[in-house]
């Protein structure tokens, strides 16, 4: 890395005292992002679930236990964690609009890296491509950003996935011939495709491949590679690595799915409605039902949500896991070189998911909503500042990693970011930062807003297509729900209207009705 010295002093002085600037250097940043990881890792306290490389990274780092993410979708989750701004700044709430075409001028955080001297460049998943353009924001990189990975690390023997993410030859030989027929009957490009997976579109694939038959491998390669020309170079880098699983549809080589004996892997423990919780809380795990190999499910009934056979669930556990250890050796290569070129100690790693998961609590699946299971994402910190193998438990989210990396960079801080700078956690020189972490959901023309404490989390269903943006207005309340995580972890009763709770509510209210008038004033 290129060392910027600074001198000083002038004359005799020179030789009785002691330089007052030493060589320093930028710190790099590995930047790394899995798509759809939820918690179930090793490090936060899933025993079944084999990360070794995540958990070990944890161990050389801070463990966040109760990070959320802005929204538990991927594109606005990521939209506002890249700009360091919430959903309704990025005005990003859905899975086709483009951060730039709301903000033009929008700042991002490998954009702004950039500005102060980095090469930014990166592969694989950082933003969601719907909402950026085809480059993967140009603004953002260096370089010319890889989505995919780079050709000559693809494995030629097998060719590629079919539909991005299949080697079974019995799904290739479907595809072929669904792809066949649909051309018979006429169909253009985009209806052929949807023609092709209503047919054929497996939830998971379990086949005997090596790691680089799937992207995720063919990422952890490219990503090598740029460490290696990187760390050759005289400035500093911010290298964004983003990994497409465990995200649908759970594809992992069988070594991977060897791991795990899926009798003994756990099934949701409650799969029912919240007592008391409203409707419109939930919803009816459409990304799931779009595989053809999963069963129609019905409409909610009065009691609860229609649930997938069991067989089938303990088959996408299943799938999850494997997914997830698959992903978990792919970011080991990773950090195995980043230590072998000895970049280690001058680097910043920061690990994250962009949204949690459900597997099957409530009756939901994917995410999608304002619980614990869909907001709830990995936040995991290596930094030479960092108190090696700690936890914390204080509340922490998404658009507080452009602060904090700035802070950790020796870089000044944009004034209009909206989270705060998690470096006295990590150091430990504070226990907490902030009371409360905000996530939200859309549900039609209702916005829920979910506060999250140590303790507890308040939403506030909001109705008429309301946002932060507006004045506070309480005609607009459509739902509540209030939850002890100390007493009931798997939210089986939504606690609005309890008496015993009478106190917390109207604190946890005043707090969101605080937040409302202090957005709407930014």
């Amino acid at each position: 890395m290129k060392k910027h010295i600074i001198k000083k002093g002038i004359g005799l002085a020179m030789a009785v005292m002691p330089l007052l600037g030493q060589a320093q250097e930028k710190k790099n940043v590995l930047f790394i992002a899995v798509d759809d990881l939820k918690p179930v890792l090793g490090c936060y306290g899933a025993e079944q679930m084999k990360t070794p490389n995540i958990d070990q990274l944890a161990k050389q780092g801070v463990v966040f236990m109760n990070n959320h993410c802005q929204q538990a979708v991927c594109a606005p989750s990521r939209a506002s964690l890249l700009t360091g701004v919430r959903p309704d700044s990025t005005r990003v709430w859905d899975l086709k609009t483009k951060i730039r075409d709301k903000n033009p001028d929008i700042l991002t955080l490998p954009q702004y890296f950039k500005n102060q001297g980095y090469t930014t460049t990166g592969v694989g998943k950082i933003y969601d491509r719907r909402s950026v353009d085809a480059k993967h924001d140009k603004h953002s990189w260096s370089e010319e950003f890889a989505f995919s990975g780079d050709e000559k690390y693809k494995n030629t023997e097998l060719g590629e996935e079919v539909l991005g993410h299949y080697q079974s030859a019995e799904t290739k030989e479907k595809v072929a011939f669904y792809t066949a027929e649909g051309k018979k009957k006429n169909k253009k490009r985009g209806a052929l495709n949807k023609y092709v997976m209503k047919h054929i579109k497996p939830s998971s694939e379990c086949v005997d491949v090596p790691d680089n038959a799937y992207t995720d491998g063919v990422l952890a390669l490219s990503a090598i590679d740029r460490l290696e020309r990187l760390s050759k170079d005289e400035k500093p880098f911010f290298l964004a690595v983003g990994f497409k699983k465990p995200h649908l549809p759970f594809v992992a080589p069988k070594k991977y799915w060897d791991l795990y004996d899926r009798n003994e892997l756990p099934l949701a423990a409650y799969q029912k409605f919240s007592k008391n919780g409203p409707k419109i809380a939930y919803h009816k795990s459409g990304e799931i039902q779009s595989y053809s190999d999963i069963p129609k499910l019905k409409s909610f009934s009065d009691i609860g949500p229609d649930l997938l056979p069991e067989e089938k669930q303990r088959e996408l556990i299943h799938g999850y896991y494997a997914s997830v250890s698959y992903m978990d050796a792919q970011v080991g290569k990773v950090l195995q070189a980043l230590d072998s070129l000895g970049l280690r100690e001058n680097t910043i790693i920061v690990l994250w998911g962009d949204h949690g998961w459900h597997l099957g609590d409530h009756g939901l699946w994917c995410k999608h909503s304002n619980f614990e299971q869909a907001t709830r994402s990995p936040l995991i910190f290596s930094a030479p500042e960092a108190q090696n193998g700690t936890k914390v438990n204080a509340p922490s989210e998404f658009v507080d990693i452009f602060p904090t990396l700035c802070e950790l960079s020796g870089i000044e801080e944009p004034e209009h970011l909206a989270g705060t700078s998690l470096v006295p956690l990590l150091s430990g020189e504070k226990k907490s930062v902030k009371k409360y972490s905000v996530s939200q959901f859309r549900r039609g023309k209702a916005m829920g807003y979910a506060f999250r404490t140590e303790r507890y989390r308040y939403v506030l269903w909001m109705g008429e297509n309301f946002r932060t943006t507006q004045a506070f207005n309480k005609d607009l309340i459509v739902g509540e729900e209030l939850y002890d995580y100390q007493k009931d972890e798997l939210e089986t009763r939504n606690l609005i209207g309890n008496k015993e709770y009478k106190k917390v509510y109207e604190q946890m209210k005043a707090t969101s009705v605080d937040f409302f008038q202090a957005q709407f004033k930014r």
